[in-house]
This record gives structure tokens, C-alpha cells and sequence, in this order.
């Protein structure tokens, strides 16, 4: 099954929300498309007769009637046609912006040589901006105007713009702003029934599908085409907005209420393009058009002209005239089937999203991997199917992409994480053997689990073992603070444990606050004695680093501080090395005489006053790799029959190379031969000059020990087949 890792995937399921809030592009544009494909899959119904038209300015009337602009006149024979054809309003998806050029007066003067009269008769008959005018207040026309990007001084002469009460917090703020105006020149828009913007502000991807219903320009909130032909139509004299928190809601116009986004914008509810909705500008012109398809429709003057740039991409349509976009939204609006997508809508969709990713967290536990899946198939299912069934019923737009895609991330955290959990169970296992064998060893079983097994091989090998002295002490101090104890072992343990791995050793096991360690195996170590050497003196520097740290605790915990010292013994020889144990459980370690010689030296470190013994062969090879190694002794330890000559190993090749080692090697060897010889006097003497040397390498108690053998001696020589060796009386 899977389980939910511990609180892994709530901090995720907050950053999603997080990104929701945002609303970043990537995640808008998903929830765009998927109302897109909603569209595309149930557009709005036509109606059997458009009830708004276009009439169209194409590329068949430009090759009639010549390129644009037209002369005015032309545009008023056009209105003329359509208002005695019975239409119910005219709204213009351009704008006559400047004078025209063909009107009679402005011909007259740019002409020379013309007869005075004639110059006369022209210049006394109206402009053609006055016969759109004339036209244009014999009908119900709404004009069409665009925003600016930079600021228009207003004609002083232009009409005041359609009011605009607000029912609510000030919406300036949430509605698209402009800083300037592109008006009609003032003589045709003082004729207008209303004026409204026709600017389209397409999506992020270019895609239109909100056409805003107010926007600010020029320091004001002005309707746009469509809001401003609607209220021509209701005859209101002016339009309510109303506002929340959130932005705006919806605007208003008696007995009518169109719902907006919180930026003023109304979703369009396209179908797809209706050829029956255009009428070609030169079949008007020429009287073609059967005045039945006009009578008591809304119709819009624009163009599909492609030269004329107006076309746009919307869900249902690559292509589309932007006068149709003004065409189907009046048509959507007053059929009442608008979209809507409430200010709410971000807030369901996180909480829907929350409430299916926290059943996923909870369930995760209780079923299985195949019935989790299931499960979030029928929940992915249900959530589609509710977004789609708010489309299609009620126009309600409400995004099942974002509680989709949240809970299939969450879910594929909880998948991963276990995973993961998985992969970093087994990597801990190959950390807790790694903290008892060496890599190589590790990576070695890891690629060959068949080595595995029990039994063992003869090898040639150095063997550690290390001890800390007086523990027992340092243990009763703790004995009403057993994790205090716990802690304190591993804080030195630790790092006596790195420095055997990083010299390429392998860790035997732990005795409590011993460590048996080995060399030469189960790989090649042909410098197996240096390597365990530089581990004994790396283990020395480190261990003095802890005391170091825990004095300056002690002093400013005002609590006692008793130091940690350890003792090490090596040895080197024959050994068996391999698995040994049952069955059921065994353990890669070694076995022989040589493992049991390394526990006797280490335990004779603390007797001599040294830190690390040497066995013979292990000192024979550190000789010749260049340390510091002095002869202690010829003992016979405890459980053997026969003597064993003891080293004591000081330091690496810089403190072999110095002067306070070179005269103590000399001194030290003349004292041994003094000694071995029953030269007491001359052992006396070379103990005192041993003694004045030994301070700086820390080995003054072994010779306060030989001190007090030669005094006994005097007193009481040994027999007479006395040999100088030393009988161990504990190991």
C-alpha cells in the first residue's frame, strides 16, 4: 500500500494553494484551455435567426466601392438604408476619427483655377461629416471609440460620456485603464444616440475570450460597444456597477443584469462564425439586401477585411471579425446565455482541491496502491463531470484542472516519497554497516551479495584493538544520566571510528567503549602496518579534540571535567579472516594468535605509560615506513608461553626526524642493553636522561617504571638465567 511519508505532502498542498492565489500564466492558461475545450465541445446554441447582424465591410465591398474610408456619405446611405429597413439600433465597430477628406469644402480648396461660383456652390453645401451626422440623429446609432495608450486632449465640443453609478467599493482599481481616448470627430458624435469603447484585450495566449463591458480611459469609467447599445436599447440614461471586496460583479440596467468577472469582463459564449449574420456593405449600398433580414435586429458596421486588421482568435474560431466578437456577445447577453465565472470560483476550487488531496493523504494508508488509484479516477471523474455539468446547466465556469493536477501531485508525492523512503531505508542499512565495515567492503557485498556466506581465508593482517582507560570511572559518574553516558560514547567513538575508515581499516565491533578493527582484508592493503599506524595517531589528534570541546564545556557548565584517554595495541600476522557465526547470523571478522596478542598490548599500553604497543612485526614495518617506535620490553603476556618483544610507536616521520626523538632513541637503546646486561648504575643513568627527554613525547611514566624495576633489582637481583623478560600479570 502507500503510505503517506509524515507531513510531506501538507506543505506541498499549501504551495499549490499558494500558486492558485498567484495564478501564475502557466496555471491561468490551463484553466483557460480547458474552458476552451468546453466551448469547443458544447458552444452556444445559434439562434434560428441571428439577432444581431453584421454588416460587413469585406473584401468584395473594398473592390466595389473603393478602399477605406469611404466618403461619410456613403457610411450615411448605409444608415439611412438600414434605419428605414427597421433595425433597432446601429453600433459602429469604427471610428471617424478625423474630417473627411471628400467633403465638398475641404475638395474646393484644394483645387486651383476652379470658377469662383462653382468654388462658392461647393463650399455652401454641407460637409459629409454633417450628412453621417444627419443620418446618424435620424437613427439610433451608438459610435464606436477606442483606447489610447497615451492621453487625447478632449474636443471642449464633445458630449459628456454615459454616467456610470457604482454600487460598491470603487472599481477603478480592478477594471482595465487607459490613459487616452480615440473619439469620433465632434460634429458626428454629438449626433450619436450613445458612444462606447470597442477595444478588445485578448488573453495572455492571444486568445480572446472576456471582452471588457466598462473600462477606465482618459481618467474615467466609460462603457464599452456592447454595454452602451444596450443601453440605448433599455433607454436608461445611465448604467450601475456594482462592486465588492473582490471587484466587480455585474452591471446593471433596468430590468437587465449582466454578471462580469472582478475586472469588468463578461465571458463570451461563442458558436461558431454564422455566414447568415453578414451582409455585405455594397449589397446595402445597393439595395439588394431584403429589409425583412434587418427589421428590429441590432446591427453592427465593421469589417472582416483582412487588410483592415480587426481579426481575431477565439476558442470556437481561429478566425473571427472582432465585429463578430461584439456580435456574439450582444447576442449572448441578451439571450441571457452568458458564462460566468464567479469571484468565488478561486476559492471552490481550493477548497475542493484541499478536500480531495487530504482524502488522498488519509486513505492512502488504508487501501491499496490499485484501489488508491481507483479511487482517484472516480474523484477525478466526479470533478470533471461537476464542471461540466455547471457549464452546460447553468454557464457557470468553475476550473476542475487545478483540484485535478493538486491532488495527482500530491499523490505522486506520497508514491515517490515512499519510494524514496524505501531507498533511503536501504541506504541507511548500507550507513549502519558502514559505520562497522570499510566502503570497499560494503561496496564489494553490495555488488556481490554471494560473498555472504560462512566460512574464512588465511591472511597475513594488523589488528587493532583500542580501549578507553579509566571508563569505568567516567561510567559511574553517570550512572543517573544513562543517555548522558550513551552520547558521550558516541561523541568519541565516532571519530576513533573515521579515523580507522578513512586509513582504509575495517571496524570488527564495538565492546562497549573498545574497538577491534583489522587491515589486509577483505581487500589487498599492502601497507596494511603504516596504514594502521597513521589510524593510531589520527585516533590521538581527534580524541584530543573531544577533550579539548568537553573541558570548555565543563568550565562553562561550572561541572567536572575528567578527560578521555585511550590505549591501542597492534599487531601484526597469520590470521583467519572471513564470515563466521550460524546461519541465521554471522559476522565478517578474524581469528587467531595474532588477534590475541593485539588485545594483550593494548591492554599493557596503560602499564608502560604509552599510547600505542606494537607487536614486532607491526613495529618492524613502521620502522621502515619512517615513525617514531622505541623497543619497551621482552614480555611474556598473559595466556602465552613464550616472550614477545613490545614497541611502543611515538609519533609519525616529522616527530621521528626531530632532535628530542633521535637523543631519546639513543639514550633509550643504552638503557634497554644497561638493563638486560644488570648494569643497574648504568640504567640508572641513561633512566635520568631518558627522563629529561621524555616530557616532550609524553612518556615519562615508563621510565618512573623501569626506575622502580632497577631499584628492586638492587635490592633483589633476579636468578641467574634471567633473560630480561617481564612476566604480565594482567592482561
Amino acid at each position: 500500500s502507500v503510505s503517506p511519508p509524515d507531513g510531506c505532502p501538507i506543505p506541498l498542498l499549501g504551495v499549490l494553494i499558494a500558486v492558485r492565489v498567484w495564478d501564475p500564466a502557466p496555471v491561468e492558461i490551463l484553466r483557460l484551455r480547458t474552458f476552451d475545450a468546453f466551448q469547443v465541445l458544447r458552444p452556444r446554441q445559434a439562434l434560428p435567426q441571428p439577432a444581431v447582424m453584421v454588416v460587413d465591410i469585406d473584401e468584395a465591398s473594398l473592390r466595389d466601392l473603393g478602399q477605406w474610408p469611404w466618403p461619410r456619405t456613403v457610411v450615411a446611405d448605409i444608415v439611412d438604408r438600414l434605419t428605414a429597413a427597421g433595425i433597432a439600433a446601429i453600433g459602429f465597430d469604427i471610428v471617424f476619427a478625423e474630417p473627411d477628406r471628400m467633403s465638398p469644402g475641404l475638395i474646393a480648396g484644394s483645387l486651383t483655377g476652379l470658377d469662383p461660383q462653382v468654388r462658392a456652390a461647393l463650399e455652401n453645401l454641407p460637409s459629409n461629416d454633417e450628412v453621417l451626422a444627419r443620418a446618424i440623429r435620424a437613427s439610433r446609432v451608438v459610435l464606436g471609440q477606442t483606447a489610447l495608450d497615451t492621453a487625447v486632449p478632449a474636443s471642449p465640443d464633445a458630449p459628456p460620456q454615459t454616467g456610470i453609478a457604482t454600487l460598491g467599493p470603487d472599481a477603478a482599481s480592478f477594471i482595465p485603464s487607459f490613459p487616452g481616448i480615440l473619439r469620433n470627430v465632434p460634429a458626428i458624435d454629438a449626433a450619436a444616440a450613445g458612444r462606447g469603447l470597442f477595444t478588445i484585450t485578448p488573453e495572455r495566449d492571444g486568445i480572446v475570450r472576456r471582452v471588457p463591458i466598462v473600462m477606465g480611459a482618459d481618467g474615467s469609467i466609460i462603457p464599452t460597444l456592447t454595454l452602451e447599445i444596450l443601453r440605448v436599447l433599455t433607454g436608461s440614461g445611465s448604467v450601475l456597477l456594482k462592486t465588492d471586496a473582490a471587484g466587480v460583479r455585474s452591471v446593471a440596467l433596468p430590468g437587465f443584469e449582466l454578471p462580469t468577472d472582478s475586472f469588468g469582463q463578461v465571458w463570451v459564449h461563442f458558436n461558431h462564425h454564422d455566414p447568415a449574420r453578414f451582409i455585405s456593405a455594397r449589397d446595402v449600398v445597393a439595395g439588394t439586401v431584403d429589409p425583412a433580414r434587418l427589421a428590429g435586429k441590432i446591427v453592427l458596421v465593421g469589417t472582416s477585411a483582412i487588410g483592415l486588421l480587426d481579426n481575431k482568435t477565439t476558442p470556437v474560431e481561429r478566425v473571427m471579425p472582432g465585429v463578430e466578437v461584439h456580435a456574439q456577445l450582444l447576442e449572448s447577453a441578451l439571450t441571457r446565455q452568458v458564462l460566468f465565472a464567479p469571484n468565488y470560483a478561486a476559492a471552490i476550487e481550493i477548497a475542493v482541491a484541499a478536500a480531495v488531496a487530504v482524502a488522498i493523504i488519509l486513505f492512502a494508508p488504508v487501501l491499496g496502491a490499485f484501489s488508491l488509484l481507483l479511487f482517484g479516477a472516480v474523484v477525478a471523474a466526479c470533478l470533471v463531470a461537476a464542471s461540466w455539468l455547471r457549464y452546460v446547466n447553468d454557464g457557470i465556469l468553475l476550473d476542475a484542472t487545478f483540484p485535478l493536477l493538486s491532488s495527482f501531485l500530491v499523490y505522486l508525492t506520497l508514491v515517490f516519497t515512499n519510494y524514496f523512503r524505501e531507498q533511503i531505508g536501504r541506504n541507511r542499512i548500507r550507513s549502519a554497516f558502514g559505520q562497522y565495515l570499510s566502503p570497499a567492503l560494503v561496496a564489494q557485498l553490495a555488488q556481490s551479495p554471494e560473498k555472504l556466506k560462512l566460512g574464512g581465508e588465511e591472511r597475513v593482517m594488523t589488528i587493532m584493538f583500542s580501549d578507553v582507560r579509566g571508563f569505568t570511572t567516567i561510567s559511574e559518574s553517570y550512572k543517573h544520566d544513562p543517555q548522558g553516558l550513551t552520547a558521550l560514547m558516541n561523541r568519541f567513538l565516532t571519530p576513533l571510528t573515521n579515523a580507522i575508515l578513512d586509513q582504509k581499516g575495517t571496524i570488527d565491533k564495538y565492546m562497549g567503549d573498545a574497538i577491534m578493527a583489522f587491515w589486509n582484508a577483505p581487500l589487498d592493503d599492502p601497507r596494511q602496518e603504516r596504514n594502521a599506524c597513521l589510524a593510531a595517531l589520527d585516533m590521538l589528534r581527534r580524541l584530543a579534540a573531544v577533550n579539548a570541546e568537553r573541558e570548555a564545556e565543563a568550565l562553562a557548565g561550572g561541572h567536572t571535567y575528567i578527560p578521555l584517554d585511550v590505549g591501542v595495541g597492534l599487531n601484526t600476522g597469520g590470521c583467519v579472516v572471513g564470515n563466521m557465526g550460524s546461519t541465521l547470523r554471522f559476522d565478517y571478522s578474524v581469528l587467531g594468535d595474532t588477534v590475541n596478542l593485539a588485545s594483550r598490548l593494548e591492554g599493557q599500553s596503560k602499564f608502560y605509560g604509552v599510547k600505542v604497543v606494537l607487536g614486532a612485526g607491526t613495529a618492524a614495518a613502521a620502522q621502515r615506513e619512517g615513525f617514531a617506535v622505541i623497543e619497551l620490553d621482552l614480555i611474556r603476556v598473559k595466556g602465552k608461553t613464550e616472550p614477545e618483544t613490545v614497541f611502543a610507536l611515538l609519533g609519525d616521520e616529522t616527530v621521528r626526524s626531530g632532535a628530542d626523538f633521535t637523543r631519546l632513541a639513543a639514550s633509550h637503546a643504552a638503557m634497554i642493553a644497561s638493563y638486560r646486561s644488570r648494569d643497574w648504575t648504568g640504567a640508572d643513568e641513561r633512566i635520568a636522561e631518558c627522563r629529561a627527554i621524555a616530557g616532550a613525547l609524553k612518556i615519562s611514566g615508563l621510565y618512573d617504571l623501569y626506575g622502580e624495576r632497577v631499584e628492586a633489582f638492587r635490592d633483589e637481583p633476579p636468578p641467574e638465567d634471567w633473560a630480561g623478560v617481564y612476566v604480565a600479570l594482567s592482561k
